[in-house]
């Protein structure tokens, strides 16, 4: 055979073998799966769920209620298939999944959206619900023999050991945030892997280094019991900071509005049945927990997680969402205010070089499900959502009492001192108490931030420069702490929380011609 016939006989092998191969491919992949497919459609029946909800959420206790037994029997009954998918706290990938459509609902700290939001450059879902908030559940523990208060964490060795991208970091935010602490360096975090690894640290490094442990519940049970740790501050004592909210995506917002509602209800119904029943909500906290990690919860550590995290029910979400007014509003500050003060920890704090909603935070919120909800006179305590000539909703308990009470004079010298407060310098009219017109919306602001800290007590200590008469010169002094006190009353600061005093003056600097604002709390 010649040359040239070989050749071409090989080129057809060549070719029919590519051939055979395209059609084996092609039937593997195409024809098979259709007949089986169809083979499957003949001998299967139609599912009994004609809805599926999908939402990316991790294994923190606070949101056993959506994996409880009890919310997915309900939306089962109402055909509604619940997918929750355990993404081991991957908040990016929350955001990539909502952008992408691959998920309705996603669980995020109000923080960690922001944070992920402004990495993405887009926000592709709406908050509609704050799930809870912690009250007490993550802590910043120290050795007292290094830190005996927030104030001496002041130091450039000071280092947080923490769980990055995580309520523990945020809470080390807050600290950095709001108080004066300008000797700590940037290199001011050390992290670990998780809030075991943070407890190991410590049990594992010298009492002795210059460490804050930023931890959750039940570590923060477990660390206290190290001899000579404390807590310096605990998420009990601050409010509207570490809040976990649902997030919907918007296009399942606008296309399936009332499935999202159906989902709401049902969770509103579900968090009423476990609150009711503590066994059950201790039971749930418990499977939910081994679920996660394959160990079993012991009973003690369950209720200290049970203690740690405030559910937020129906008639707080309306408060936080501003569809219903409270007679008493402390402790329910707006969705859209709790937002703005988180933004500003994250820019205060380098976490954001910037605001990437430009003061526009309505636009992440979505308040059409909750008001839908309320309009119907909805409580999950009733068996129907309107009943005819019911009156107000049913009496829900407010389970956020954070709030100080006035002292008495004995209690006021029993303060434990917590740390002065970073403020904006309060400037005066030359010479005078009378608070210059752009330091008093500065007073306002401070106002806000001692809402958030509603346990501590504030002792406003006014300065004056040490030049000319030293008598008159504190009368001046306490005058302006006075001053600054009576703006704080009017912008709804409790007068029993504040009280003023005069520095002796020592310098001639203009910086004495401001006030400190030092914060106290009874012992803890």
């Amino acid at each position: 055979m010649s040359q040239g016939k070989k050749t071409g006989c090989l080129v057809a092998a060549v070719a029919w073998c590519v051939i055979l191969l395209i059609l084996g491919v092609a039937y593997k992949f195409l024809v098979a799966p259709y007949f089986d497919e169809k083979l499957t459609d003949a001998t299967g029946s139609d599912s009994r769920y004609t809805q599926e909800i999908t939402l990316r959420a991790d294994s923190f206790s606070g949101y056993a209620i959506l994996r409880s037994p009890y919310l997915r029997n309900w939306l089962s009954k109402r055909e509604i298939r619940l997918n929750i998918i355990d993404d081991g706290a991957d908040v990016p990938g929350r955001i990539d999944s909502m952008e992408d459509g691959d998920i309705d609902f996603a669980v995020f700290t109000i923080d960690s959206f922001l944070s992920a939001g402004a990495e993405k450059g887009s926000f592709p879902g709406s908050i509609v619900m704050v799930l809870d908030e912690t009250q007490g559940g993550d802590a910043v523990v120290a050795h007292e023999s290094v830190f005996e208060s927030i104030q001496s964490l002041d130091q450039p060795e000071t280092r947080f050991v923490l769980t990055p991208a995580s309520a523990s970091e945020f809470l080390a935010r807050v600290i950095l945030a709001n108080f004066n602490l300008p000797a700590i360096g940037g290199d001011w975090m050390e992290t670990a892997d998780g809030s075991q690894k943070v407890l190991s640290k410590l049990q594992k490094t010298s009492s002795s280094a210059p460490n804050a442990y930023v931890l959750w519940q039940p570590h923060v049970a477990q660390a206290l019991q190290s001899p000579g740790f404390k807590v310096l501050l605990d998420s009990s004592q601050i409010k509207g900071y570490i809040v976990d909210v649902l997030v919907a995506r918007r296009a399942f917002l606008r296309d399936q509005g009332d499935l999202a509602e159906t989902f709401i209800e049902g969770y509103f119904r579900s968090l009423y049945h476990y609150q009711n029943q503590a066994s059950q909500m201790q039971q749930l906290i418990v499977q939910d927990a081994s679920d996660s990690s394959g160990k079993t919860l012991e009973t003690n550590l369950a209720q200290a997680v049970m203690d740690g995290i405030h559910w937020k029910n129906t008639l707080e979400n309306y408060h936080h969402f501003g569809l219903q007014a409270a007679p008493d509003t402390a402790g329910h500050a707006h969705v859209e205010d709790m937002i703005e003060n988180i933004m500003d920890v994250l820019i205060k704090t380098s976490a954001l070089k910037k605001d990437p909603l430009n003061g526009q935070y309505h636009t992440i919120y979505y308040d059409q499900l909750l008001r839908g909800l309320q309009l119907s006179n909805f409580h999950p305590g009733r068996s129907v959502n309107l009943i005819q000539g019911a009156g107000d909703p049913l009496p829900q308990a407010d389970q956020s009492a954070l709030k100080s009470l006035p002292l008495s004079e004995a209690q006021w010298q029993q303060l434990k001192p917590v740390g002065t407060l970073k403020a904006e310098v309060i400037s005066f009219v030359r010479g005078s108490a009378n608070v210059s017109r752009s330091s008093q919306r500065s007073v306002a602001k401070l106002a806000r931030q001692l809402e958030a800290f509603p346990t501590f007590y504030l002792q406003i200590i006014g300065q004056t420069r040490s030049e000319g008469d030293a008598d008159a010169n504190q009368r001046l002094a306490n005058d302006r702490a006075s001053a600054v006190a009576d703006l704080l009353s009017q912008e709804g600061i409790p007068a029993w929380r504040v009280r003023t005093q005069a520095a002796p003056s020592q310098s001639a600097s203009g910086n004495y011609q401001s006030v400190l604002f030092q914060v106290g709390q009874l012992p803890y």
